[in-house]
């Protein structure tokens, strides 16, 4: 690489891993919380929620890899710009192609782990996520006992803990009913507990300290009442699903594994149309990664005398606005009324180009600039609503007044 290629790459190598990690921490503040509430709701350990976050990453990295390039691309191009460096760059005979060839470098290498991640680490991983939320629904998580609550342990069993130390190694305030096969029910009340493993993984021993135990039969006139200074009570743990097999949501398959569903012999017509309308958004969206370089140049550029951030702005809803078309031509392919590869592809032509057309007009047109149209509207726009505000109105008045006197 030559010394220009080494200055590029690390004009644009800040901006796009900030980004890539900003965006992807945002995401995972918007789902911990939630994530948090259904552990806590379904009784599970804490710790499961970073087990989840992890396998939600590739989801999110799936996201955040073209935002970050487009942005890191962008930003260099914008103080390139903005420092009078590019009109030096232009001035010794270095072309826009040939400023995009560092670009295009981050472009191909990031598209290849894109496609990584969404075709293969990213359907295992969700696999995964799923199969850890079916384990806290079930309880094989080892879902906790809740405090002051009562907790169902299979459908004989319900206990009442009053309070727990020692991370639920020393329970007190116990209460435990049990009904029993043979009709008859057995209420326990114990100041202590604690739970011992036994050789069977089916069953736990729940050792209680200083109660009383009550069996009752419907042969009993009298319940039977013993009092106890210890008593093992076994529990019977209920048994556990096993999770279903990978493959039961499109998002779950591999790349390879939807083209081979997407004309599979075996399955239905709805069932291909789904398999194919998530194989070609997969790839629309990776190759839309080697029109951003481009995309960024032109907006990234301003107008001479501007230092409008605009272009800034247009760039994220271009890229949101044409990953949800991407989304709704999806959804509309797996209906069956378009064929997939027109409703993903037709939208990427037009999408691509727009941004040929707006490459070519900074590129090679003179003095073209493809959102000028639109910073001179934002421009007036702008000083209309600050000469509106009222402290400038005050100050122009002021200003008025001096010079009529």
């Amino acid at each position: 690489m030559k010394s220009i290629d080494r200055y590029m790459a690390r004009l644009i190598a800040l901006p796009l891993f900030a980004t890539l990690i900003i965006s992807a921490m945002l995401l995972v503040l918007d789902r911990i919380r939630r994530l948090f509430d259904f552990v806590a709701t379904q009784g599970g350990p804490i710790g499961v929620v970073w087990r989840m976050l992890a396998n939600l990453l590739p989801e999110y990295l799936g996201l955040g890899i073209p935002i970050g390039l487009m942005l890191g691309i962008l930003l260099a191009f914008r103080r390139l710009a903005t420092s009078s460096e590019l009109d030096v760059m232009r001035g010794v005979g270095m072309s826009y192609g040939r400023l995009l060839r560092v670009p295009y470098m981050y472009a191909v290498g990031l598209a290849l782990v894109n496609l990584a991640i969404v075709g293969y680490v990213q359907p295992i991983a969700r696999y995964y996520y799923e199969g850890l939320r079916f384990e806290l629904r079930t309880g094989a998580l080892g879902a906790s006992i809740k405090v002051g609550e009562f907790t169902h342990l299979g459908p004989r069993m319900t206990l009442r803990i009053e309070e727990s130390r020692d991370k639920g190694r020393d329970l007190s305030g116990i209460f435990v009913h049990v009904d029993t096969p043979k009709n008859d029910w057995i209420g326990v009340t114990a100041e202590h507990g604690r739970f011992m493993a036994t050789d069977d993984p089916n069953v736990i021993i729940f050792r209680l300290t200083n109660g009383i135990l009550v069996h009752n039969r419907p042969e009993f006139k009298v319940p039977r009442v013993l009092q106890f200074s210890s008593h093992d009570l076994p529990i019977d743990l209920p048994k556990l699903e096993n999770f279903r097999q990978r493959g039961g949501r499109n998002l779950e398959f591999t790349l390879p594994e939807l083209a081979r569903l997407g004309h599979a012999a075996g399955t239905t017509e709805q069932q291909r149309d789904s398999s194919r309308s998530e194989f070609h958004f997969r790839l629309a969206e990776v190759a839309t990664m080697f029109l951003l370089p481009m995309l960024a140049l032109a907006l990234g550029v301003p107008p001479k005398r501007s230092s409008s951030a605009l272009g800034v702005f247009l760039s994220i809803v271009m890229i949101v606005t044409y990953h949800k078309v991407n989304e709704y031509a999806q959804s509309f392919g797996e209906l069956g009324r378009v064929d997939p590869a027109l409703a993903l592809w037709v939208p990427f032509a037009i999408f691509a180009g727009l941004v040929f057309w707006m490459y070519y007009t900074i590129a090679y047109v003179p003095g073209g600039q493809p959102i000028g149209a639109l910073e001179r509207v934002f421009s007036k726009a702008g000083k209309a609503i600050a000469d509106r505000l009222p402290g400038r109105r005050r100050r122009r008045r002021a200003q008025e007044r001096e010079q009529a006197a």
